[in-house]
């Protein structure tokens, strides 16, 4: 695409680029001198929610109680 065209088109060339996701090149006088490309693809997020996915390791049976129920003294009487 001309320089002359981009710059009278550039919002509209902008959206055409993020919405098909292919790039556009930009020529002065035949020559490449830049080119609007998509983003990269966003990176998941940064905070802490899922950022210790797959390190747990389960051991043993983590659905039944800690401790047998006489071990509380509140259930001995």
């Amino acid at each position: 695409m001309a320089i002359s065209r981009f710059k009278a088109t550039c919002l509209a060339v902008v959206e055409r680029v993020r919405r098909t996701r292919r790039p556009v090149r930009i020529t002065r006088r035949g020559e490449p001198v830049a080119e609007v490309v998509p983003p990269s693809a966003p990176r998941g997020p940064d905070g802490w929610i899922g950022s210790m996915a797959g390190t747990l390791q389960v051991r043993g049976d983590i659905v039944g109680p800690v401790s047998r129920g006489r071990d509380w003294e509140a259930l001995r009487r």
